[in-house]
């Protein structure tokens, strides 16, 4: 089934350029185009496509405010196109927390140089965002005040829509569940164990596209004095890991920062992985710290979820939580089986509540994860059954 996109953008090279990209491979069709975020909103509501592309800086209404808009009057998944700097990566969270789903890089050579992986890549992306299910993105807390290498071109998420019954997204061969489709694609639920507190010496938490706002759910649910560290690895380019870890410390009890190497695990810090590169674990003479390793070009996500989870089942074997939220691809599955074996526990996210249905899906079809959990369960279950 063909995927319907409309492309939103103030510059007609680019929309021309995308058009090409996105038409060559039969499966998508561009059925309309917008010169400014107040034109795309109209056209969202006529043309009602699958997939929304979306630049941010535009004359008339800006990229943020039109995807408010949309997901206001009818949640649409939008692709945001964005410029891998810091101030880019800013306006990018506050347009995933507006409802975008996902992003990519506006400069096609941050994405690939190769025009073939060009075109494959956001072929790959947009068919990924339209099985997304807009309408699982969780409402984010009030405030206390891209499958391609993460590395250049990671997947993050997005904030929830209202509860609107969602649009049902074309069927594809995706390890993503279908919008709308049966629970066949999860593991039987498992719920939750109200049993008395457990201490673990580290939980580590993995996501990729849904994670921003994922992560903002469940990290601003833990109270300041939270008696685990916690490693964070989420998908994302070196540029953005700063601001998003800035994002995080400001609206959460606990303290969030980007991780550097040597800095030292303990209790109420969450420490995120920085992008681009591979975060370690290590447990030596009873000081847990941090290694912070180049990126290996072997791997195709930097940070990577399976190398960090890996090393938390060598360095605490039995002493460690590991959760799965929501995310494309199975980067975190071999990683969790490393901690099953070692003796520690998993968890990971429903089907029903991610953007996303794929890494949690792959631990819960794998038969790694000891709870299967919406969402809104995570945090407060880390808030009251760990100790």
């Amino acid at each position: 089934m063909t995927v319907s996109v409309l492309v939103v953008d103030d510059s007609g090279f680019f929309r021309k350029r995308l058009t090409e990209i996105l038409t060559s491979s039969g499966q998508i069709k561009v059925v309309g185009a917008a010169t400014n975020g107040r034109e795309g909103v109209e056209l969202a509501e006529k043309l009602r496509p699958d997939v929304i592309t979306m630049d941010y800086e535009m004359p008339v209404m800006d990229g943020i405010s039109a995807v408010r808009e949309i997901m206001r009057k009818h949640p649409i998944p939008v692709l945001m196109f964005s410029s891998l700097t810091y101030e880019g990566a800013r306006v990018t969270l506050d347009a995933l927390e507006a409802g975008a789903v996902d992003f990519l890089p506006k400069n096609f050579e941050e994405i690939a140089r190769d025009n073939s992986q060009l075109q494959k890549i956001l072929i790959d992306r947009i068919l990924d965002v339209a099985r997304s299910r807009p309408g699982n993105r969780p409402v984010a807390a009030a405030r206390t005040e891209p499958s391609v290498p993460a590395s250049r071109a990671p997947g993050v998420s997005a904030r929830p829509r209202p509860d609107n019954t969602p649009r049902q997204r074309p069927d594809t061969d995706s390890s993503a569940a279908p919008a709308g489709s049966p629970s066949d694609t999860e593991a039987p639920r498992r719920h939750a164990r109200r049993g008395a507190a457990k201490h673990y010496a580290v939980v580590g938490i993995g996501t990729s596209t849904g994670g921003p706002v994922a992560l903002q759910k469940v990290l601003t649910a833990l109270p300041a004095t939270f008696p685990a560290p916690i490693v964070l690895v989420q998908h994302m380019p070196a540029s953005f890991t700063p601001a998003f870890a800035e994002r995080l410390n400001k609206l959460c009890r606990i303290e969030v920062r980007q991780a550097q190497d040597g800095d030292l695990l303990r209790p109420g810090l969450a420490l995120l992985a920085p992008g681009g590169k591979q975060m370690m674990v290590e447990n030596r003479g009873g000081q847990p710290r941090i290694r912070i390793l180049p990126g290996d070009e072997r791997l195709n996500y930097k940070p990577c979820v399976d190398v960090t989870f890996g090393s938390l089942a060598r360095s605490f074997p039995g002493k460690t939580l590991g959760v799965i939220l929501t995310g494309m691809g199975s980067d975190g599955k071999e990683g969790c089986r490393m901690m099953k074996q070692s003796g520690s526990d998993i968890w990971s996210q429903d089907e029903k509540s991610s953007v996303i249905y794929g890494m949690p899906m792959a631990v819960a079809k794998a038969g790694l994860t000891d709870d299967v959990l919406s969402l809104d369960e995570i945090g407060p279950r880390l808030a009251e059954g760990v100790c």
